[in-house]
Formats: structure tokens, sequence, C-alpha cells
């Protein structure tokens, strides 16, 4: 591109073109011709309204329109060939358009500044990640749902300090994440209707003095309405903080379980065994199956985490209205939703694919005495014993059977009585894992009914 050319863009105040520094700092059609399909949307939608109000002919907005989808199906075709002289994706868009239509396109930009016009591009492309993110997590939910019906009796050790606890089923365990990731689904719902109002037509950062629309635009952009103040529509970027904080959220509860698939898959605890699809060997160890998706997702949160705490750093320091710095949000928040959507697909095929390994899970349940607080309860519920009372019997209870390198379950009668002489036989008929799950009937407990609900529940809910 020549001197004159960067000047026709600008207009006439520069002299002068930039120098090669300048326009390697200055452009962002690296990453912003992202947007391409969002500023030929938004750019068709204006043309549109400057026809119906009367600001531009019928003509010439017939003409913009056929020439926004020629540019748009060459860049869609591959095409197109950006221009990084030429800034950013809405002077690159409208300096082909005009080689393709010719004077016409000059008049698109009536009524409007790139300011509106990338605030406007950039939420409807978050706006699209949310739906993308949405759906993902969807798809994940019915995964874990599947795993939780198949596994609803299925008994394993529920942990706390990664330390064996007391014994939950498999199903009660799945539909724990599926809580979560309900959380995040409702969370990615949230901003995506706070994000839905138009910037477009706050021009600048004033508004325009020609008669246009705006109420038009958005609902021709799917928008709920445009937004009432225009400095705070050219310069929020709440949206892309409210995906990046959902996202965050989202990919800590990825995080976590990933963790415990890589735990789980090893050969200490052989709880499950991951797909081929999503594991690798190793080049030295033949032996090796490495969970390497689950770590990848594990690593790449991170990122996700990262872009959230860079663009707060952008926006924390910026006056109204419109800054050179804003166009730093975008690099961050194409990277985390390319990894969050990423992840969750990993994530559901490990789910959809992994094997539990049940008698393995059940072994492991009454293993570390993890029905000691079902003895403490029967001693609280037949024997009638204060529950601080039934707590100090118990623990003498795990000590004895801890000396004698047995499991409470173990420990004979007399044992039992030599600590509390009223204990009787029925005693162990708490102790058994499956009848310590199937008492758990309380709201939201692990009892294998309680588990049928919950994925009924939630199967309906999720159609």
């Amino acid at each position: 591109m020549t001197d004159k050319t960067a000047n026709q863009m600008w207009g006439g105040r520069f002299a002068s073109g930039p120098d090669a520094i300048m326009e390697a700092i200055n452009a962002s059609i690296s990453f912003d011709q992202r947007l391409a399909a969002q500023d030929i949307a938004g750019s068709r939608a204006h043309a549109a309204m400057l026809s119906a109000q009367g600001i531009i002919t019928d003509k010439d907005a017939e003409t913009i329109r056929e020439g926004l989808l020629t540019v748009l199906s060459e860049i869609e075709g591959g095409s197109f060939q950006f221009s990084t002289a030429l800034e950013d994706i809405h002077m690159n868009v409208e300096a082909r358009l005009k080689e393709v239509i010719g004077e016409p396109a000059g008049r698109l930009h009536t009524g409007r500044s790139r300011n509106d016009q990338v605030a406007t591009d950039f939420r409807l492309w978050v706006r699209d990640q949310a739906d993308a993110a949405i759906a993902g997590l969807e798809a994940l939910m019915r995964a874990l749902l599947g795993q939780a019906e198949a596994g609803a009796d299925w008994v394993m050790p529920g942990f706390t300090h990664l330390q064996t606890a007391q014994p939950v089923t498999w199903g009660h365990h799945m539909m724990a994440y599926v809580e979560m990731f309900a959380r995040d689904k409702s969370r990615f719902e949230d901003a995506r209707r706070r994000m839905n109002e138009s910037p477009l037509g706050a021009a600048a950062l004033a508004g325009t003095s020609f008669p246009i629309d705006r109420h038009a635009t958005a609902e021709a952009l799917g928008f709920d309405r445009p937004m009432a103040n225009s400095l705070d529509a050219v310069s929020d970027r709440d949206f892309a903080l409210e995906f990046l904080g959902a996202a965050s959220i989202c990919a800590m509860h990825l995080s976590r379980m990933a963790e415990e698939l890589v735990i789980w898959s090893s050969a200490q605890f052989r709880f499950v065994v991951l797909s081929d699809r999503f594991s690798t060997g190793s080049s030295i160890m033949p032996q090796k199956k490495n969970p390497d998706a689950a770590e990848l997702i594990r690593a790449k949160i991170g990122r996700i985490f990262g872009a959230n705490v860079a663009l707060m750093m952008v926006m924390k320091g910026l006056p109204l209205a419109y800054s050179k710095d804003m166009q730093e949000d975008k690099e961050q928040v194409f990277d985390a939703a390319d990894n969050l959507m990423l992840a969750l697909a990993a994530m559901t095929g490990m789910v959809g694919d992994m094997k539990a390994n049940v008698p393995g899970l059940e072994g492991a349940a009454g293993a570390g005495f993890s029905t000691a607080t079902d003895l403490a309860d029967w001693l609280v519920r037949v024997l009638g014993m204060p529950f601080r009372d039934a707590h100090h019997v118990t623990g003498a209870l795990v000590a004895l059977a801890e000396g004698k390198g047995c499991d409470l379950p173990e420990l004979s009668l007399s044992d039992m009585q030599g600590v509390e002489p009223r204990i009787t036989e029925e005693v162990f008929g708490v102790l058994g894992v499956h009848n310590s799950v199937a008492s758990r009937m309380s709201y939201g407990g692990t009892a294998p009914e309680r588990v049928r609900q919950q994925v009924a529940a939630w199967t309906e809910k999720l159609g």
C-alpha cells in the first residue's frame, strides 16, 4: 500500500503514512480477520438502515449489499488478500468493497465509526462463542448423565482431603459435575443476556447527527435493544470480561475433573480406563498408557485464566471513551474461547468413552474405615447415644481395627463390645458399603434412588 492510500484511509490530517514499526504495532488484521463475518453482517444491517432512513439511496444500498456478499465469499473461499497496511478487518473489507463496487462504498461509513463498528463486531463474535460454550456444556452434561445412569448403583470411595471419607455411588460423583457444569452453562446464559445490546450507531463516542434508526440495526443483528449511552457503547468490554469470567470458572471445573481422571487412571487407583482415543504411550516404557488429554486440559486452563487477568489489566486504567489499548482485547479472548471449546470437546469425549472398574471401585469403597460415620450414626440412632459420645466410641473402634490390621466390618462382636457393651450383631448391617450408600436418602444424597431421580430431572431439563 502506498502512503497516499494510507492517507486516504486516515483523512487529510496526516502528511505521510506510518513507518514500518508504527504499522506493525498499530495493525490488528493478523487476528481481527476472525471478525470478518460479523463485520460484514454489521455493515449489511447498517446499509439497509441508511437506505430505510433515506440517508443513502436504495440503489447504493443494494450495490453495497451485493458487494459485501462478494467480499464475504472471497474471505470464506480463501482468496481474499488481507493487508497489514490497511490495519484492521474494517479497513480491509471497506478497501476491497471499493474495488468491487466503486464510489458507493464510500457511503457505507455514514453515521458510524470504527469505534462502534468494532464494538459491534466483537460483541457479535463473543455472543456466538457464548452460544458455542452453552452447546458444548450441554454435550458434556449429557455424557456425564450417561455415566451416572449406568453407575447409579456402583459403589466407590468418597474423599475429603483425598483421604477415604464415606462410600458414595459412581452416579452421585458424576452428578456432582453435572451440577457444576450446569452452573457454568447458566453463567454463559446470563452473560449472553447482558451482552445482547447493540453498540452500532454510537459512532465515535457521541452518537451522530444523521437520523439513523439504532433500533432497526439492533433488531437486524439479533440484539434485544441498542445500548443506551454512546460513551459506554464504544468503551464497554464488560461482555468480553464476563465471558472470560464464566470461561475461567468453567475451566476450573474442567481442570478439577481432569485431575481426577489422571488420578483415577493411574496404576495405584485403577478406578477407570480411558480409551485409546484420549491416551498416548511412552517412547521408552511399553507398559505406559498416559492420560495426555486430561493433562493437556489441566494445562490449557492456565491460558484461560491468563486471558481473564490480561484483559482486566488492559481495561483497568482507561478513561472514557475509546482508547487504542482496546485493540488488545481480542487475541486473549480468541485464545481463551478456542481453548475452552477444545477442553470441553476433549472432556466430553473422555467421559463418554471411559470405562469404570466397578470391582475395583467397590473394593476401594470399603477400605480406609469408610463406614465409620455409619457406625457412629447407628450408635446414635439405636443406642440413643449423643453424637459426640458416639464419635468417641467409633474412634476407639477404628483405632482397635487399625491395631489389628483389619477394617471395621472385620472386627468381632466381642471386640466391639469390649469398647461399648451395648453394641449388638445388628451393627454389621450398616457397615457394608451398599447399605451405607442406600441409607443416604436425604435430598442431594448418594443413594441410588436419589441419583436416578436427579438423572431423570436433568435429562428432562436438557431435552
